[in-house]
């Protein structure tokens, strides 16, 4: 069946031509029906496999700036169909795309380096995003993308769900908010084998308990964040939705470009000192983009786009982010979680610089140009600093298939 775009990032529209595709190739196996719609009143489209009682759902398109979703959701529910064996007893429901409005603002359409991506780069203040809103939003103010993620889980109610994430530069790993047997080693070979490198340490995942390397349990609801200051928690996002009917959540990251200091488990000489530079280098970098920032104000005045309200709060996490890098004992002492950490505090600053940077264009050119320069010099540094290398889309589609396989597969088994 070729049903799929060329290989690359689709985009929102893309994507629903190939699902359309492959319902009218598979009529009496496939459907596909408008669950929602976004505050733009974008449509949110679910494609189904199969109908038996047991269901997957993989989500794609949670954060806009991780765009590799997109294209896996599709190669997956390809495999689905052809391999008649992942339908036994499994039926199958992807969500295209949980944040349409999103996905409208951040651009990848080939991005050659780190600098590429930037330009384009947008990624929601965390109350509008999908899976986060929960966590640090009330009930009656939950964005309706939100609503609709919740309503499907409360439909079908998944033995797993799998939402589909990524990451700019570092490398592979998965957070489970209940342990699945089994799965670390199919991950672990699937990695090795396309070159693609394990974040054993990420910073994502602080101070949870590992059932293999990369393979991450989230902590039970008792014990304190890694980062107290940081608004949301996992444990309240959606993630958590499919527990109250038995079943629980997948976050497969893969890398678009991938670096090997982020798989090295070596202890850290000093890693308290190490990190609390890094928290200097944060609060310098991000005092950066506020200068400009507050320069550029008067012209700014009535304006409150989500590039803009994205930007600040980036730049409002900083403060409490940097006491917490200092303050609180680092959750792993390895050279990996180091690095991750390093690569974290690079993001903050720099992904604030990027979306300004888009705001002020035509609005303020003597500070987007500044901004520019700040984009080009940290991407740049960034790239250099972990070494990075491109991973063939192919590569990332297929790992994170082949993981996505495994947990449903292993998931299916604990369920049973």
């Amino acid at each position: 069946m070729s049903v799929l775009p060329e290989l690359r990032y689709p985009t929102v529209t893309e994507q629903l031509s190939a699902a359309r595709a492959l319902t009218a190739l598979r009529p009496g196996v496939c459907t596909l029906r408008q669950v929602g719609a976004s505050r733009a009143g974008r449509p949110l489209h679910l494609l189904s496999v199969g109908r038996a009682r047991h269901a997957v759902l993989v989500v794609a398109g949670a954060h806009a700036n991780e765009p590799t979703g997109s294209c896996t959701l599709l190669a997956l529910a390809r495999r689905v169909l052809e391999q008649r064996e992942l339908r036994d007893g499994i039926s199958w429901h992807f969500l295209l795309c949980a944040d349409p409005d999103g996905a409208s603002l951040h651009v990848t359409p080939a991005p050659r380096s780190l600098y590429d991506y930037h330009l384009g780069f947008f990624r929601p203040a965390g109350p509008e995003q999908p899976e986060w809103a929960p966590s640090v939003l009330p009930p009656d103010r939950l964005p309706p993308e939100t609503r609709a993620l919740t309503g499907v889980i409360d439909e079908l109610r998944p033995y797993l769900q799998v939402t589909l994430h990524g990451t700019d530069l570092g490398g592979s790993w998965v957070q489970l908010t209940k342990d699945v047997p089994g799965l670390a080693e199919p991950f672990a070979k699937s990695a090795a084998e396309l070159h693609i490198p394990v974040e054993t340490g990420a910073s994502d995942a602080a101070g949870w308990p590992a059932s293999g390397p990369g393979v991450h349990v989230m902590p039970a609801p008792g014990i304190g964040p890694a980062y107290p200051s940081l608004p949301d928690d996992a444990r309240h996002s959606t993630w958590y939705h499919a527990h109250r009917y038995g079943g629980l959540t997948a976050v497969v990251e893969v890398p678009m470009w991938a670096s090997d200091l982020v798989d090295d488990p070596a202890p850290h000489p000093a890693p308290a000192a190490a990190i609390a530079q890094l928290a200097i280098r944060l609060q310098r970098d991000a005092l950066e983009v506020t200068r400009v920032l507050e320069g550029a104000l008067p012209r700014l005045a009535g304006l409150d786009g989500p590039l803009l309200r994205a930007a600040r709060w980036g730049l409002e996490l900083v403060p409490g982010l940097a006491s917490d890098l200092v303050h609180t004992p680092p959750a792993d002492r390895t050279r990996a979680y180091v690095g991750s950490v390093d690569a974290f505090a690079r993001r903050v600053p720099l992904r604030a610089a990027a979306m300004l940077l888009r705001v002020l264009r035509g609005t303020d050119e003597g500070a987007a140009k500044q901004l520019e320069a700040l984009v080009s010099i940290w991407s740049d540094a960034f790239a250099e600093r972990f070494r990075a290398r491109w991973v063939p889309l192919e590569h990332q589609v297929e790992h994170q298939s082949r993981t996505v396989v495994a947990a449903a597969l292993h998931a299916r088994e604990r369920a049973s």
